[in-house]
């Protein structure tokens, strides 16, 4: 609840704040990266491990469509729904990389994920209504749902389900109570694992057979290490999928993101964004455009991560972090350290202190069993988890 000086002055002349905001919880990455850039700025040398952002820029390709763009002159508004030639390319995308053959009207263009989410989560679901997440997972799911007055229902990941979203977990979780949809994330954030087409093809069963809206966040789709990630549009034809081209694209400041939803979805949408956002920005939009252009820079950007990524996970265990969700993908690593603590917040606290490596804790995206976990980001590169284990293998003596 919120503290009553939150809702009115002494007097009451103060107005009050909207009660749902006491349900928005602060996201602890960000709240971990300011405390990290303080002690730079205090002269602190910090290893940056804690927030979801690929350290390379964006692509040439990208930068050089922008300029064209400035050079051009006027940066205006757009259609709410996207530019034509960035649906058509975003369209063209699945066709190349799933085989699938998706229309271009059916691409929304948005402000980042986030405002895919906001969008979406609108025109699918009536206040009240229950969607469920999975638990660890990406924090804003839960707080962008309580901000619209919306319930998460967690899901508890298992391990004799290889820390994946089952239908199973989801119908034991919410018994016969009432759901409204469910919210998948392949690769998924904190741990990268992902949903194979034979499970993601069960969740689309659970939601025909439930009457469910089926949102499948795939934000982290080229950012795999083994097979590549499939979409829930093989799998059903309803699916909302969300993705952006903030992790693979490295365009996270650029804020651009897509959705794919069905046919009938599209007006609907359509008037919220043109209400809410007006159009996604322009520049960010031409630049997109060419992001599809740029595969051969990204692939190396990747190559980074997965250096990175082997690398920890042959380090890590010799420093007694033993226990790791599987890494399929996304380019983080989401382990237990019951053996060190069971508050990892203020675990994290101390290795930044200690240790100056900045990671974020499992409390940020699993209120029921992350006080023992923590979450490292590899999107730094080789060399940048080279230095955090070198730090951490004498913080973790």
């Amino acid at each position: 609840m919120a503290d009553v000086s939150d809702r009115a002055g002494d007097d009451g002349s103060r107005p009050a704040l909207a009660r749902r905001i006491a349900q928005v919880q602060p996201f602890l990455a960000m709240d971990v990266l300011a405390a990290a850039g303080a002690k730079e700025r205090a002269g602190e040398s910090i290893v940056h491990m804690e927030v979801g952002q690929p350290s390379a820029p964006a692509p040439r390709p990208v930068i050089e469509a922008a300029r064209a763009a400035l050079d051009h002159g006027r940066i205006g508004y757009t259609d709410a729904l996207g530019i034509a030639p960035l649906r058509e390319r975003i369209a063209g995308h699945y066709r190349d990389a799933y085989g699938l053959s998706i229309a271009p009207d059916r691409v929304v263009v948005t402000t980042g994920s986030s405002a895919g989410f906001v969008l979406a989560f609108l025109a699918l679901f009536d206040r009240g209504a229950s969607v469920a997440i999975s638990a660890p997972g990406y924090p804003a799911y839960r707080n962008i749902l309580a901000a619209l007055d919306l319930a998460a229902l967690d899901v508890p990941l298992r391990a004799q389900d290889g820390w994946r979203l089952t239908a199973d977990a989801i119908a034991e979780a919410a018994g016969a109570g009432p759901l409204a949809g469910i919210l998948a994330m392949s690769p998924a954030n904190p741990s990268g694992t992902m949903i194979d087409g034979a499970g993601l093809a069960s969740l689309g069963r659970l939601c025909r057979e439930r009457g469910l809206w089926f949102v499948s966040d795939e934000i982290y789709h080229g950012l795999t290490y083994g097979e590549p990630a499939d979409t829930a549009l093989r799998h059903h034809d309803d699916a909302i999928v969300i993705n952006s081209f903030s992790k693979y694209y490295c365009m996270t400041g650029w804020r651009i993101g897509w959705v794919v939803v069905p046919e009938r979805l599209v007006r609907p949408i359509e008037r919220l964004a043109q209400n809410l956002y007006i159009s996604p920005p322009y520049l960010s939009q031409v630049a997109a455009v060419a992001a599809f252009d740029a595969t051969e820079e990204l692939e190396a950007v990747k190559a980074d991560y997965a250096r990175a990524r082997s690398l920890l996970l042959s380090e890590l265990p010799g420093l007694g972090i033993t226990e790791i969700h599987p890494a399929d993908g996304a380019f983080y690593l989401y382990a237990d350290v019951a053996r060190f603590t069971n508050d990892s917040i203020a675990f994290c606290r101390r290795m930044l202190d200690e240790a100056g490596v900045a990671a974020t804790p499992g409390l940020d995206f699993d209120p029921l069993e992350g006080s023992h976990h923590l979450r490292l980001s590899f999107a730094g590169g080789e060399e940048v988890c080279r230095e955090a284990v070198r730090r951490l293998r004498g913080f973790l003596r």
